[in-house]
């Protein structure tokens, strides 16, 4: 997994990228999985104007990303916009949980071995508007989980749908929650007013305890958002579990999700006590059954699975299969301020 770090302003964290990637003569637009139609061309110029309104500095970011790259700029757009909203594939499972004074969010990430090579984590501290925040992507500019200076974690599951219309895909949504969000009480008020445009799960969870998944089919919007005293949890993979909330459509290819979702809700139920960062590793790495165990020679895998402590701030990442590889321990956690806006409260690790 590549690591890189980022500072500026988005114009110019996006040129940092986009540079950084070149000097590698690595070139976006060469490794994209699916062909750039022309519906994805369309369906990007009508989300323009959505961001224009609701996240300028990311195309400020996706300007500076295209200058660094030398490429045009409508391209990146039609593949950026496009994510989720038409995607290749449906896959990852996503699990919070809190109690006892703890709060723990995970995530796995299933994608494509061949692409592999060009997942990035990616820690960004900005000097106009925004939190600080470290997460990781399989693309660019959109973030699939992360966390901010604030202790807010999210982390999306992509799901099938066949509505989709001009707003936010839940890459972009998520990276829009980590930079302006710091609650999960804050993020689900901006999902409920913001522009959706493509089906998703998205799981929450915030250093004060609380945790929460929303699920939107194109059409409705779910929230489980448990308030008990004792253990609570969600949990999630790329099909919706929510009441009223429809099925995946028959032959979907969702990697097993049932299977997945199964060995997260069983676990969760049966915690007893606290959860612990060995826990969410030991369940991420599938010792409680079915969660990562793919056949590698398949072409798809779980790439990389994180585990974050929220209350001792702590990170702990796998860069690969975690029941392979194993977990490490993060050497940095999001931290600075930007010059105006959003960051009024002292930064999550202080």
């Amino acid at each position: 997994m590549n690591t890189i770090t980022l500072a500026g302003t988005h114009y110019q964290t996006g040129f940092q990228w986009g540079s950084l990637l070149s000097a590698r003569q690595h070139f976006i637009l060469e490794h994209v999985p699916f062909p750039i139609t022309q519906a994805r061309r369309d369906y990007a110029a009508a989300c323009r104007p959505v961001y224009a309104r609701y996240y300028p500095e990311l195309l400020e970011e996706l300007r500076g990303l295209s200058d660094g790259q030398g490429c045009g700029e409508e391209e990146l757009q039609a593949v950026l916009f496009s994510m989720y909203a038409i995607p290749p594939a449906c896959a990852c499972s996503c699990l919070a949980v809190a109690g006892g004074g703890e709060t723990l969010f995970g995530r796995n990430s299933d994608f494509l071995v061949e692409l592999e090579d060009y997942n990035t984590n990616v820690s960004c501290c900005f000097t106009d508007d925004g939190y600080a925040y470290t997460g990781s992507t399989t693309a660019f500019l959109e973030m699939e989980d992360g966390v901010n200076q604030r202790g807010l974690a999210a982390g999306l599951t992509s799901a099938w749908g066949v509505h989709i219309r001009p707003g936010f895909h839940v890459g972009l949504l998520l990276r829009w929650l980590l930079e302006r969000c710091g609650t999960v009480e804050e993020a689900l008020a901006a999902i409920r007013t913001l522009p959706l445009g493509s089906p998703f799960t998205l799981t929450l969870a915030d250093a004060g305890g609380s945790v929460a998944v929303t699920e939107y089919d194109g059409m409705r919007l779910a929230v489980e958002q448990p308030r008990n005293p004792g253990v609570r949890f969600v949990c999630a993979v790329n099909a919706f579990h929510l009441p009223g909330m429809p099925s995946s459509p028959p032959g979907a290819d969702n990697w097993q999700a049932g299977r997945r979702y199964a060995t997260m809700r069983t676990a969760l139920e049966g915690l007893d006590g606290p959860p612990t960062a060995d826990f969410v590793k030991h369940l991420l790495s599938g010792r409680y059954g079915f969660l990562c165990q793919y056949d590698r020679s398949s072409g798809h895998d779980t790439v990389w699975s994180v585990a974050c402590d929220l209350k001792c701030r702590r990170i702990f990442r796998s860069e690969g299969n975690p029941a392979r590889l194993g977990y490490r321990a993060e050497e940095r956690f999001p931290e600075g301020a930007s010059a105006s806006g959003w960051n009024r409260s002292a930064p999550f690790n202080q």
